[in-house]
């Protein structure tokens, strides 16, 4: 199919990834089947104005009554609550869904589309983190195409058409460093979230921003490379690349390291999952490596961002361990970024859960839930220890 013909739905549409999808899919004249969200009236009405979808959604039902007032002059029908997004990946009229809800809420609705049959383009990257094993044996049954979102996945993605699965040696992810590189564990104790939020290279929203910042994203994509590219996490490696050009290698084992770079835009990845195996001009600045200059790589420091430790544990031990990292990270994360824990409570706060939340391999989306919510309840077990300490 063309990339002109396909209908796409899009979950997640008022995000920092949702933003940018709608700007690549209006230069590439497409237009959206539908539009999800969680409550942003304002902006959920601009777009619904910009790009007539048939449906539109926000699970907050007070906001979707009121976004219902606000387009009643259009022909966008209105749908509401945490079923909202679900409903619209099961329904008929549609080939991809671009899934960019952030966190583990993003999972029902892209399983949905999964069990609808639909091309996933995936931004979500808790769909694998946590769907595991299980959100795969969908993705199979089904046998649909996968593409990733995520910057560092797709420059894997493309670098593996240079070669077989069975001719790589090891796969690179790239990691910026976020704001805080070179910082140790005291400085880090003392930061701020308006500190954490200037990301030196990336527009992302809050939560990834700060998971950049603690390396907990890193950690993270590392299990979802495990996932998409049937890589066991010994064969994954990390380093810090500051200035965000090379987004990723795959290094073969004839000693070919073979990577993919751009500026920093989301856009580019963007843009190739929805119109792959094309490739058209995009709106990204082309690279000149001249203006880029010096381009530099370190390994990380896993004793300042233990972050990242805690997620490569969790990936070398499987199972239910990844739904117990992701959920306690998310309510860490919230907690700092409403300014009650410190930026160095949030690694705290995740191995405890990790140490003291059961995690068999979850078998259903029931499980999934059933874990992430324990895991949260640690999280917020460990924070009120740690504040009633200070």
């Amino acid at each position: 199919m063309k990339y002109q013909d396909k209908k796409v739905a899009v979950f997640g549409s008022t995000g920092s990834i949702g933003r940018q999808t709608l700007d690549v899919m209006e230069k590439l004249g497409m237009r959206p089947f539908s539009l999800s969200a969680d409550k942003n009236v304002r902006l959920m009405e601009e777009q619904i104005r910009a790009f007539r979808p048939r449906f539109a959604s926000l699970r907050n039902k007070d906001a979707a009554k009121d976004l219902r007032v606000r387009v009643s002059d259009l022909d966008t029908e209105i749908l509401a609550g945490d079923d909202a997004a679900v409903t619209i990946a099961s329904m008929p009229g549609y080939d991809t869904a671009l899934c960019a809800f952030s966190g583990v809420a993003g999972l029902p609705s892209t399983l949905a589309a999964v069990e609808s049959g639909r091309e996933l383009a995936l931004a979500n990257k808790e769909t694998l983190v946590c769907g595991g094993d299980f959100f795969l044996a969908q993705v199979k049954k089904a046998g649909i195409r996968m593409l990733p979102v995520d910057s560092e996945h797709s420059a894997i993605f493309q670098s593996l058409a240079c070669g077989t699965h069975g001719e790589v040696d090891h796969l690179i992810l790239t990691c910026s460093g976020g704001p805080f590189f070179g910082k140790d564990a005291e400085f880090l104790s003392r930061v701020t979230p308006a500190d954490a939020l200037r990301h030196p290279n990336w527009a992302m929203g809050p939560k990834i921003t700060v998971d950049s910042a603690t390396l907990m994203n890193k950690g993270l994509e590392l299990i979802e490379a495990i996932r998409l590219f049937g890589m066991p996490p010994e064969r994954i490696r990390i380093v810090i690349h500051r200035e965000s050009v090379f987004h990723s290698f795959v290094a073969y084992r004839d000693g070919a390291v073979i990577g993919q770079a751009a500026w920093p835009d989301m856009r580019l990845p963007i843009q190739y999952a929805l119109t792959y195996p094309e490739r058209l001009p995009s709106p990204v600045k082309p690279l000149s490596l001249a203006e880029a200059g010096t381009l530099t790589f370190y390994e990380p420091d896993p004793v300042a961002f233990p972050c990242l430790r805690l997620a490569t544990e969790a990936a070398f031990e499987g199972k239910g361990a990844p739904v117990v990292l992701n959920g306690a990270n998310e309510e860490a994360v919230a907690a700092f970024l409403r300014n009650e824990a410190r930026f160095t409570d949030i690694p705290r706060a995740v191995e405890h859960a990790l140490l003291r939340t059961p995690h068999p391999a979850p078998e259903s989306f029931e499980d999934i839930r059933a874990l992430d919510g324990e895991a949260r309840r640690k999280a917020r077990e460990a924070l009120a220890s740690l504040r009633s300490s200070l």
